[in-house]
């Protein structure tokens, strides 16, 4: 069924009010929700709202809880999410990091005790617009098995790289299993198989089944090994820099919450380059459009590129939402 995204900025509002989040708070939230379904990624958007509501019910996240500063280190702070929303606490400690990056030149902000960001590329774009390129990342609860492992030990932690430009921030939003679980429910949901391997059924051969992937939760690393490797060392970075909870305290838990993040903003203006950085990503990005596709009705892209198409396209023609998650949405 196809939606405007202003009736589904309306809807989570009023929901979001309806769960007593104060009035700032639920216009962020039904804001975040909406353009991640606008640009596409409808898996951390409108589908993952009602998991979102079952974990306010469950007091998993604590909605009037925020993120506050606990240490301070120069371009360097420690924060404490205090269990409240992700995507307010990810907002908030993304425009900290900023503010220290247009001070400092560099600034990070490690996160502990928070919830689950959503679409990390929300963080990459608001960094972007300010200005800012930005290196994010975040741990989670174990769904992939180390390379050679059977059983799930490390997390597909998402990684977000963005560039500020003018005539489209790049933004590099990727999870480090082939799929992110969100995209498989999304292929689960449609009825579709993924178009490559995504995980491990239950009988250790890799699979492009949505069901028996999700059954349980074993995804495939991307690269293989060396998608493992950097799952490792980013649970390695995002636990030791926030002294927060890594991918093995965060399983102990019930439902995955209390993960650790980490916020680090670069202004590119202290290097008073006069406009050169434009010119060299577009050096590269149009040195990148000119290969010639393998297949001729293919299209390449840089990163962040299709999103924006996306986004046109949503803007024009409404947003695409399973009708069984807005029944759902609505029900709440």
């Amino acid at each position: 069924m196809q939606i405007s995204p202003e009736n589904i900025q309306k809807v989570l509002y009023e929901l979001f009010l309806k769960y007593k989040f104060n009035n700032t708070n639920a216009k962020l939230l039904a804001n975040v929700f909406t353009e991640s379904t606008l640009d596409g990624v409808s898996s951390h958007g409108v589908n993952r709202v009602p998991l979102f509501i079952e974990y306010v019910k469950k007091g998993v996240i604590k909605i009037d809880a925020e993120a506050e500063k606990t240490a301070s280190f120069g371009n360097i702070e420690r924060w404490d999410g205090n269990l409240g929303p992700g995507i307010v606490n990810a907002t908030k400690c993304t425009n900290r990091a900023v503010e220290l990056a247009k001070q400092h030149g560099m600034g990070m902000v490690a996160l502990r005790n928070t919830n689950h960001w959503m679409r990390g590329g929300t963080y990459g774009k608001q960094a972007a617009n300010a200005n800012c390129i930005s290196i994010l990342f975040t741990n989670t609860k174990p769904n992939m098995p180390p390379w050679g492992g059977k059983d799930s030990r490390i997390g597909n932690n998402p990684f977000v790289v963005s560039i500020p430009r003018k005539k489209g921030h790049v933004i590099l939003d990727m999870a480090l299993s082939q799929f992110s679980f969100g995209k498989i429910n999304d292929y689960r949901l449609k009825g579709e198989k993924l178009p490559y391997h995504g995980g491990w059924d239950d009988k250790d051969e890799l699979s492009n089944d949505p069901d028996k992937i999700l059954s349980k939760e074993r995804g495939l690393p991307i690269g293989y090994w060396k998608g493992s490797a950097l799952s490792m060392v980013l649970d390695m970075l995002a636990t030791i820099l926030s002294s927060g909870n890594s991918t093995y305290k965060i399983n102990s838990k019930e439902i995955e919450t209390a993960i650790s993040q980490v916020y680090i903003c670069i202004y590119p203006e202290v290097f008073k380059d006069n406009g050169l950085p434009e010119k060299l990503l577009e050096e590269i990005i149009d040195f990148t459009h000119s290969v010639e596709p393998i297949n001729p009705e293919d299209t390449i892209y840089y990163p962040g590129e299709r999103s924006a198409q996306t986004r046109a396209k949503n803007l024009k023609e409404g947003i695409f939402v399973n009708r069984s998650i807005w029944e759902k949405i609505m029900a709440l």
